[in-house]
């Protein structure tokens, strides 16, 4: 008896393909519904967020590339748009969910912090900074703009790039406290080599926040800068209230 002969079907095999494509997207989609993140891997956080503007094609490899080259679920989040563009399978379109879950987690912190104490809510106030800020990989200094009872009013990010006294202005930052009406600041920056303890550029750069803050009678309470899992508080350090002395006795009647 002759063996039965078969042909190859390449549409059947694309077909296969699709429809194992569609059950792992099924497993994922289920898997989360089911019990969240847990058990699941970083490169299939990211397949995850894939699949939410790629119809059809399969992810997998494209987020373990996506993790391979960024190095950690914080860092593919963290991509510009044309840096993830630049790994094979990701394009402008299917890389909206990786985008559009990193703003939506921004918002949720800010918007989470907003109208409460900042200086009795600790931990809701660093969960935010260190969120947004973690893992950028340039400067940036953020002001947190408090009210007369010390309730946030906003937070905004207003320098980017390397911080030194010629690139971070006394005169905007007292200009945004102004606008927002705001009686009193926190400031915070990231260092992007991780280690938080800060340069004397940043002493510095405090300082001059300070006294020209003080001048027009806002308070500055903090200085934050953050680091990897770790942070350094002027104000825990002594830092502010040395700063405020310096300001009094600058500005002493005679």
């Amino acid at each position: 008896m002759k063996p039965e002969h078969t042909t190859y079907n390449p549409e059947s095999a694309v077909c296969d393909s699709k429809q194992k494509g569609v059950g792992h997207r099924k497993r994922l989609r289920d898997k989360f519904l089911s019990s969240g993140l847990s058990g699941f891997h970083d490169y299939e956080v990211i397949e995850l967020l894939l699949t939410l503007a790629t119809p059809r094609k399969d992810c997998k490899e494209a987020a373990k590339e996506a993790m391979n080259r960024f190095k950690t679920l914080q860092g593919v989040l963290e991509a510009s748009a044309s840096d993830l563009c630049e790994i094979e399978g990701l394009g402008a379109r299917n890389i909206l969910g990786i985008k559009l879950i990193k703003a939506v987690a921004d918002r949720y912190l800010k918007k989470k912090l907003i109208g409460k104490e900042a200086l009795n809510n600790s931990k809701d106030l660093f969960d935010y900074l260190y969120h947004t800020m973690r893992d950028k990989t340039r400067e940036c200094f953020k002001a947190i703009f408090l009210d007369a009872k010390n309730k946030v009013i906003a937070a905004e990010t207003l320098f980017e790039g390397t911080l030194t006294a010629s690139s971070v202005y006394p005169r905007e930052v007292v200009l945004a406290a102004l606008n927002h009406h705001s009686a009193a600041l926190i400031f915070t920056h990231n260092h992007p080599s991780g280690d938080p303890m800060p340069s004397g550029e940043d002493i510095s750069i405090t300082r001059q926040l300070l006294f020209a803050c003080r001048m027009l009678g806002i308070t500055v309470h903090e200085h934050l800068i953050i680091g990897d899992n770790r942070y350094f508080s002027f104000a825990d350090q002594g830092y502010i209230s040395q700063m405020n002395r310096e300001y009094e006795t600058r500005n002493r009647p005679e």
